[in-house]
């Protein structure tokens, strides 16, 4: 964990499509000041209106993150800003030329690799964190995620599909750059065939093909290239929890435990976690010890 706020170095730029509007777009990543947090800017509209990557700005889960603010949205956020999380980058300017973050090849990899390119620096400000105090809970329909006191940030996911080549899969990471890099951020998104064609029939998923998504059939994986991961489903579920919960606007320290959780229901937890003030503190790594209690013992799932 660092002690004080980051950024990168240098501006860096990437283009692609979206997965959802096939529109191409030209994203460019920039360093911003110390308290700045993660902004994306809309250079294609007049005035150039920017928005911030909080909770409070979330106008869509049903088929990605989405923020909005006055008639204008940024799609399809979660990958990037689960490379934010993942590399500890606090502070950065996203330009972009049209409404929908590129999906690249439907992991966090390149994005990863183009802000590793850049390099990052340490900046004056202290870095503060959310520390989980008492459990924070929300369940429904047998979907469920919480996060529990710890100190340092885990997440264990469990996932459970009636399909035999997903099924019931589980993993846990303690969250580092180094174990985002190598153990989540390749893994890709993925859909059914029958999905992908009822959303294509309807004119949603327009930039989904074999090159962004694992497109699962009923009996194969049809991406010539296989599985990046056995377990590479679960795997890219962690990659958007940590996505849709860094838009709490600060590191956490806690044990992120969820079940068959997704988009929509990550978004609720930020809107339980803010209604339950009682349940955390915010501190800078100085402050740690003198927070009691910090249980150090990771659950079991």
């Amino acid at each position: 964990m660092y002690s004080n706020q980051r950024t990168i170095s240098k501006p860096v730029t990437c283009s692609g499509i979206g997965v959802h509007s096939a529109k191409k777009v030209n994203i460019t990543i920039k360093p911003a000041p110390i308290n700045h947090g993660i902004k994306f800017i809309r250079k294609d509209l007049p005035d150039c209106p920017s928005i911030s990557a909080t909770y409070n700005m979330v106008v869509d889960t049903s088929l990605a993150t989405v923020i909005g603010y006055n008639g204008f949205i940024v799609s399809t956020i979660e990958h990037l800003m689960s490379c934010f999380s993942g590399l500890s980058i606090d502070n950065a300017l996203v330009e972009m030329d049209s409404y929908e973050i590129p999906i690249m090849d439907g992991s966090a990899g390149p994005f990863t690799s183009l802000i590793k390119s850049a390099g990052t620096i340490e900046q004056d400000g202290l870095k503060y964190f959310f520390v989980i105090k008492k459990p924070i809970k929300l369940s429904k329909d047998g979907r469920s995620i919480a996060i529990y006191p710890m100190n340092r940030f885990k997440i264990s996911y469990i996932i459970d599909y009636d399909h035999p080549l997903i099924q019931k899969q589980s993993y846990s990471i303690e969250l580092n750059e180094q174990t985002f890099e190598h153990e989540i951020s390749c893994a890709r998104t993925f859909g059914f065939l029958d999905e992908y064609e009822y959303l294509k029939r309807y004119g949603l998923s327009q930039g989904c093909s074999l090159e962004n998504v694992i497109v699962i059939g009923k009996n194969k994986i049809l991406n010539s290239d296989g599985l990046r991961f056995k377990d590479e489903f679960v795997r890219h579920k962690i990659l958007d929890c940590i996505g849709d919960l860094s838009l709490v606007g600060m590191p956490i320290l806690g044990h992120v435990v969820a079940k068959k959780s997704g988009h929509a229901f990550n978004h609720a937890l930020l809107k339980t976690f803010f209604e339950q003030k009682k349940s955390w503190d915010t501190c800078t790594i100085n402050d740690l010890c003198d927070i009691p209690h910090f249980q150090s013992k990771p659950l079991s799932i």
